[in-house]
């Protein structure tokens, strides 16, 4: 089957389902030989909202096999998972969504066809809910304060509603997509599917024969007799005002009171004025030229000159040298296109990108300190800078390091066409930072921010997220870990 079809089948599957005749709409998307990722996901919503599981399970299946990074599948297949009673399947699709969103707070599908934007708070909700399901009530409270913390939309009350139902032990309501929400064809695609006429019929607009109805590409001409033996001489004098004359050189206009003309062009002064400006006519179009750039030209005797050589130059369009040489740009505009140059390669800037609990981006000076790095990102996160701690990726090893004054040097040197990639972090109360731990126990990760460890490992304290949780960097890795299970060097439990 051909893009073409496959096109046009998607888009009359679209119109189906916005008249509410989801049936139609099914069987044509079906009868699409070759599925994408787009129209599989389409597939598995409709048989999702006829409650039709299963059916709907191996549609996101195929969804996800063609796109496997498709967030918003995952978190469709983790819902039918749910409704299956397949709490630990959901729970896994639902982590798996949230890892897709790769730390940002949304993703809006606008842009691919589907009106939705996916919310990293709705995402946390349903993990939370799979999680209460499975009789795991304190994962799932701890899910739910992260997602209230990332919550954007105040009217999203859903969130608060399940805290109160997780400390009764309650289940809560599970968050769906709106019925009727499909990716949608490309409407430029779909807008060429339409057979258009470009050209059209041909029609007579005038012509010199009475009644001429010719609808072809050529009207029809009258038959003469006497034909003149030589062609008539064009009476220019009677058709412009002004006096002619020839560009010699080209000009490009600077303003829109100035006019583009190239050498050869035959231009009208109507005026010339005492700073060596001539106001001209060309082509209809009156504007200035330096009336150094034209030379006069008597029309008469180049007309009769015309008449006798045309048979021997006939074939010949080349225009004769100029006779004089063009006027040499000002020094003085030479200097300063030089001094323009020489400052933009001087003052070079260079983007850094921040990955926050949202990402930022600011531009700052190649070579500049610790401290101007991190006042303008504490200016931008409007948080005290003594709070903020910044770490960059090693270029060998991908290794995030914290940033000191001692390795800015390195900093820079990390930098890639005129870019380069921070992660910001903040400790809340007493600074941490620098602070080593032992750990008592081994710890396996649960969920994508954890933090995984072996017993006896030293992990670098990064801040203290609240009384029972802590972010730490390890073998390379940072993440959250429970503070119970390191202490310090000296023997005392965090």
């Amino acid at each position: 089957m051909s893009f073409v079809s496959t096109l046009r089948q998607w888009d009359e599957a679209v119109a189906c389902v916005e008249q509410r005749d989801t049936e139609s709409a099914l069987r044509i998307l079906l009868n699409i030989e070759e599925k994408s990722s787009k129209i599989a996901y389409n597939i598995g919503c409709l048989y999702l909202n006829n409650n039709e599981l299963d059916e709907a399970e191996k549609a996101f299946d195929g969804s996800i096999g063609k796109d496997g990074h498709l967030a918003v599948a995952f978190f469709q297949r983790g819902v039918t998972f749910y409704k299956k009673e397949k709490f630990e399947e959901s729970l896994l699709d639902f982590q798996q969504a949230f890892k897709e969103l790769r730390g940002n707070q949304l993703i809006d599908y606008k842009p691919l066809g589907l009106r939705y934007k996916l919310n990293a708070y709705e995402v946390l909700h349903n993990m939370g809910l799979a999680q209460a399901q499975m009789g795991k009530w304190e994962r799932a409270q701890e899910n739910l304060l992260t997602a209230l913390s990332l919550r954007a939309d105040a009217k999203f009350n859903n969130i608060d509603n399940a805290l109160e139902a997780i400390l009764k032990q309650k289940i809560f309501p599970l968050v769906e997509i709106q019925a009727g929400l499909l990716f949608k064809p490309n409407k430029r695609y779909v807008a060429e599917l339409e057979k258009k006429d470009y050209l059209g019929k041909a029609k007579v607009v005038a012509s010199i024969v009475p009644a001429d109805q010719f609808s072809g590409f050529a009207p029809l001409q009258p038959q003469v007799d006497d034909v003149p033996s030589t062609p008539k001489v064009p009476e220019v004098l009677k058709a412009f005002e002004g006096e002619p004359h020839t560009v010699l050189y080209e000009f490009v206009p600077e303003n829109k009171e100035e006019l583009a003309v190239l050498p050869g062009n035959i231009v009208f002064v109507l005026h010339k004025g005492a700073d060596h400006w001539a106001s001209v006519i060309f082509n209809e179009k009156r504007g200035l030229v330096p009336y150094n750039f034209l030379e006069p030209l008597d029309i008469v005797s180049m007309t009769s000159q015309t008449m006798q050589i045309q048979p021997l130059i006939e074939h010949n369009d080349i225009p004769a040298p100029p006779r004089r040489a063009p006027p040499s740009r000002p020094v003085e505009v030479l200097k300063a296109m030089e001094a323009e140059a020489k400052n933009s390669e001087e003052f070079s800037d260079c983007i850094v990108k921040v990955h926050f609990k949202f990402n930022i981006a600011i531009s700052i000076a190649l070579g500049q300190a610790y401290e101007v790095i991190l006042q303008k990102i504490s200016t931008k996160l409007k948080l005290p800078a003594s709070t903020l701690t910044l770490q960059y990726a090693e270029e060998d090893s991908n290794k995030r390091v914290i940033i000191e004054d001692s390795v800015m040097e390195a900093v820079w040197n990390s930098v890639k066409g005129g870019r380069l990639t921070l992660w910001c972090s903040v400790t809340e109360g007493k600074s941490m930072s620098h602070e080593k731990v032992v750990a008592l126990y081994s710890y396996e990760t649960s969920t994508p921010e954890d933090l995984a460890f072996e017993q006896g490992d030293v992990i670098t304290v990064l801040s203290k997220v609240n009384d029972d949780w802590i972010e730490g960097q390890c073998n390379g890795k940072i993440g959250i870990f429970p503070s119970s299970f390191v202490k310090a060097p000296n023997g005392d439990p965090q």
